[in-house]
């Protein structure tokens, strides 16, 4: 299965460290807040980040889950749709938003506007990875995995129509696959 991948941009181990450095970053600029942050998590892809993200969080964390939708293949079609919303309030929280990818940031933008409208505190950002070259809406992350070129990639949650999710890195994938 895993010829289809052109050639891995982050592997496994990159992905521990730099959530390792991401928690502890995290835990200190939330550490002298009563409360810790919600973090909500955007489904499906985000799974395997918050996974590993929460294991370095130094702090009595919560999360809970939205599915939002905006890709058809391999393109952000920019209709964000909203398939599964929170199941707790987060009227006065500060939600920390656990993402896999920022691409267009339409979808970002949307679920921050969406959360911010349901009352939260404040929302900040953490995205395992950014893709700046694609950026359409003014939004970026306030905490980031890596940065990555215009490539189109899956693994580690990240998927090709639903496909691709369970690699242990993040890869490119192969054109032939999708063209």
């Amino acid at each position: 299965m895993q010829n289809v991948i052109e050639r891995v941009l982050v592997t496994r181990e990159e992905i521990e460290k730099r959530c390792d450095e991401l928690g502890k970053e995290i835990s200190e600029a939330y550490k002298q807040d009563k409360e810790a942050p919600l973090l909500v998590a955007l489904l499906k892809g985000s799974v395997p980040f918050l996974s590993e993200l929460i294991k370095h969080i130094d702090l009595d964390i919560q999360f809970d889950f939205m599915n939002v939708s905006s890709y058809q293949g391999t393109q952000s079609v920019g209709d964000v749709k909203i398939l599964k919303d929170l199941d707790i309030s987060i009227k006065d929280r500060r939600i920390l938003l656990v993402e896999d990818i920022v691409d267009t940031g339409r979808t970002l933008k949307k679920v921050t506007q969406l959360l911010m409208n349901k009352g939260a505190a404040d929302v900040k950002v953490v995205a395992l990875l950014d893709k700046p070259e694609r950026r359409v809406v003014d939004i970026e992350a306030d905490y980031i995995g890596f940065t990555i070129p215009d490539e189109f990639v899956v693994g580690f949650g990240l998927d090709y129509n639903e496909h691709y999710r369970c690699f242990p890195y993040v890869g490119v994938l192969k054109k032939e696959v999708y063209k």
